[in-house]
């Protein structure tokens, strides 16, 4: 069963976010408090080259199996140290099409909205870190990002740790995800 882990915020600007007992997720905004929150873009360098731009990242979700991934290469992570906001296991995110839409707890609903960019903060968080949560297929060319999925709240309400999570896909054709 897909469920959430955890889940994670924090007001001001900084990598990693504290670990909450429970968010509020509000309609077209994001993750109450939170400094990713707004419906314009919020990512600190992004806002400097297109401040208008819609806020197609307004949660961060990361799976946790990565975690697993990860120490079986000798790094230690834990929900919220890549900034995400929710932690789940149980559901293939990366995998997921894009306008995919989750139901989490009760009430809130996420739209999917792509891959997150992997940033170079990931690397000052742990020396090499970066170079595992991207992978480049030797036969296309093609990067594929494993640092999570960018989505925007269609729908507010609480998430906790233990919520179940819901999948709703889109009519097909089915778009995969790109970064955002």
């Amino acid at each position: 069963m897909a469920r959430v882990t955890a889940v994670s915020s924090n007001g001001t600007y900084s990598f990693s976010k504290p670990n909450r007992t429970g968010i509020n997720l509000l309609t077209g905004l994001g993750v109450e408090g939170d400094v990713h929150a707004g419906e314009t873009i919020k990512h600190r360098f992004r806002m400097e080259h297109e401040p208008h731009q819609p806020n197609l990242r307004q949660v961060h979700l990361i799976h946790e199996e990565l975690f697993d991934e990860l120490a079986t290469k000798g790094f230690t992570v834990a929900a919220g140290e890549l900034g995400e906001n929710i932690s789940t296991r149980g559901i293939d995110l990366l995998g997921l099409p894009t306008g995919a839409l989750l139901h989490i707890g009760t009430e809130a609903i996420v739209e999917v909205t792509g891959l997150r960019n992997p940033c170079s903060q990931i690397e000052a968080f742990q020396k090499g870190l970066l170079r595992e949560v991207f992978e480049l297929d030797a036969e296309t060319g093609d990067f594929s990002f494993k640092s999570g999925i960018m989505s925007v709240v269609r729908q507010g309400g609480e998430v906790h740790p233990g919520d179940a999570i819901d999948v709703e896909l889109p009519a097909g054709p089915h778009r995969p995800l790109e970064r955002v």
